[in-house]
């Protein structure tokens, strides 16, 4: 057989018996190799390493690493970063990690930015901010230019710790040495924006995003959208609605669900009815809570003609309402002595589907006992 040939059946045979988990038999097939001096690839190594953090033995794949020499084969970045990976992976190995990253160059391997990056967020993740600033301020010094992954693990660490103006430096230090944010990176200083509750400050950043190379997507305009109408901002919510199909990003059932659910808590029902009919006629289904709560609001207010309208709406979209929207509307239709509409919307009733929500045979029940004991009150009273 060629020597290629047989070098290739090796190595295919030693990552189908570590595929397989038959870890005993693949070493003594690698001792046997170091025995015979057969050489081996850089791509063999990659391959067992992963193969040992697949099975979650990072001391394994460390063994590995350090074991490439034997096989007159250098390790290189890529080694590092696959075992450095793995480590992490498990809180209890990331002291370990960080060892092997500080005596790397003993192995002439040179760290790059995956190291660091892979390093820094582990430490993020281990609520040692410092740590991970240390790694990224050293980067800088030996030259080893930072990515856009590596801003944005400081920036949703700091977002996380709820320092976002640190995260806001960050990001004009990052625009200013001509990086272009991603997109998680809006999403995490929105998201902490919102939650300090500076509306003004996220509003004027998703605006920015565009002239900075990154459109909004509808995640960021959502998270907006929820913000302001979370601190009873609805009306400034349509305004982000506008901007969304402005830029060519239509809203979805988050969207709107959000704004027609901050709008009815604000009282604004004219402009909930009409947004709860926009979103239907797109085919997005309203949640039976915020219908209900619209119907509730309006008949609260003496408004059951168009609370009637809303009901008729829903039930013309194939929208089961919920039995105590029946229960909140029907009594005042009948009070009000609208009985002919009443009979209308009785007949679209058997129309709808029943959902699991609805119980229209509940509904049909509590309109039965109402109206015998509207007649009961008629027939005492003649």
């Amino acid at each position: 057989m060629h020597r290629s040939s047989l070098q290739s059946s090796c190595n295919s045979v030693l990552r189908t018996t570590g595929n397989a988990r038959q870890f005993t038999l693949m070493e003594k097939l690698l001792l046997e190799l170091k025995r015979l001096r057969y050489p081996t690839t850089p791509g063999l190594f990659s391959s067992l390493i992963c193969i040992y953090g697949d099975a979650q033995m990072p001391e394994k794949a460390l063994k590995m690493f350090y074991s490439i020499v034997e096989f007159n084969c250098k390790p290189t970045s890529k080694h590092l970063n696959h075992v450095l990976a793995i480590l992490v992976s498990q809180r209890i190995f990331l002291r370990p990690a960080f060892d092997l990253f500080r005596i790397a160059s003993k192995y002439e391997v040179t760290t790059n930015v995956k190291s660091y990056n892979i390093l820094m967020r582990a430490f993020c993740g281990n609520d040692e901010l410092s740590v991970a600033y240390k790694l990224f301020n050293e980067m800088l010094k030996r030259e080893v230019l930072p990515d856009v992954e590596s801003y944005r693990i400081l920036m949703q660490a700091l977002c996380r710790k709820s320092q976002v103006t640190k995260a806001m430096d960050l990001l004009d230090e990052m625009l200013n040495k001509g990086f272009v944010p991603d997109t998680l990176s809006y999403t995490s200083l929105l998201n902490s924006l919102c939650r300090k509750k500076k509306l003004k400050e996220a509003y004027k950043l998703l605006c920015r995003m565009k002239v900075k190379g990154c459109n909004p997507n509808i995640i960021h305009y959502n998270t907006v959208m929820l913000g302001l109408c979370r601190e009873g901002r609805a009306h400034e919510a349509i305004k982000i609605l506008d901007d969304m199909y402005s830029n060519g990003c239509l809203p979805n059932l988050v969207s709107y669900r959000t704004l027609v659910g901050g709008l009815v808590d604000q009282g604004m029902y004219d402009e909930a009815k009409k947004y709860l009919e926009e979103m239907m006629s797109k085919g997005c289904s309203p949640h039976f809570s915020i219908t209900h709560s619209l119907i509730k609001g309006l008949c609260n207010v003496g408004r059951v003609e168009v609370a009637s309208d809303v009901l008729g709406e829903l039930l013309k979209h194939g929208e089961a309402p919920y039995i105590g929207t029946w229960q909140e509307v029907i009594p005042q239709i009948a009070e009000a002595e609208e009985m002919e509409r009443l009979d209308g919307l009785l007949d679209e009733v058997i129309k709808v589907d029943i959902k699991p929500h609805t119980k229209i045979i509940e509904a049909g029940a509590a309109l039965e006992e109402y109206l015998i004991k509207k007649i009961q009150e008629n027939y005492k009273k003649a």
